[in-house]
């Protein structure tokens, strides 16, 4: 998989996307409407529902926009040395998030809904195949450059690390553990440090 398409807003949508944001740290998916969207964005419902005819198509969008805001940070990122780039991708995933608990709840709440709206499920599937892509490309670059063990299997070590951001984020929503992204990302480190890191 390469990158995912990119989805481009106009201004207003844009707009409308990042009201979404503040409403779903604010109020979470549960009580999220689009009259509380409308507030955030400073305009009328109407306003709203001349670009996104439901709720559910809104955060569908949203979802795609929380993508792309991901993919844009990591295509930031100008190093080519695998050990950076690990790094700053696992800071992305756990360290980052430390600011925006709100959201991720609002987030979790989303993706247990998956089972039974499709454009979720589709989005969270094609945010976990990307961020499981990005951590086997730069793992299997690390292994080329001679940074890695050659012995480690990519796609194993991509998902043993997914394994550990998803448990973290669900034991910080699920079981309000304040401390469960810090262990995480502490864990992900001894994980690369002793399984992926050729010995020096």
């Amino acid at each position: 998989m390469g990158d995912p398409p990119d989805r481009s807003f106009s201004d207003a949508e844009e707009e409308i996307l990042r009201a979404t944001y503040s409403a779903l740290r604010e109020h979470g998916y549960a009580d999220l409407t689009i009259k509380r969207i409308a507030e955030e964005y400073g305009k009328s419902t109407a306003a709203v529902h001349y670009h996104y005819d439901t709720k559910e198509e809104l955060l569908a969008a949203f979802l795609d926009y929380i993508l792309q805001r991901f993919v844009d940070t990591i295509h930031e990122v100008e190093t080519t040395d695998p050990n950076e780039r690990l790094t700053l991708l696992l800071d992305q995933l756990l360290v980052e998030l430390e600011d925006h608990l709100d959201l991720l709840v609002a987030i979790l709440e989303m993706r247990s809904q998956a089972p039974y709206e499709a454009a979720f499920a589709e989005r969270f599937e094609q945010n976990d195949e990307y961020v499981r892509y990005m951590l086997r490309t730069v793992i299997a670059d690390g292994i080329r450059q001679g940074v890695f063990d050659d012995d480690i299997d990519p796609e194993h070590a991509a998902g043993a690390l997914m394994t550990i951001v998803d448990g973290a984020r669900t034991r910080t929503v699920v079981l309000d553990d304040a401390d469960a992204l810090a262990t995480a990302r502490r864990t992900a480190e001894e994980y690369v440090d002793t399984v992926l890191r050729v010995d020096d």
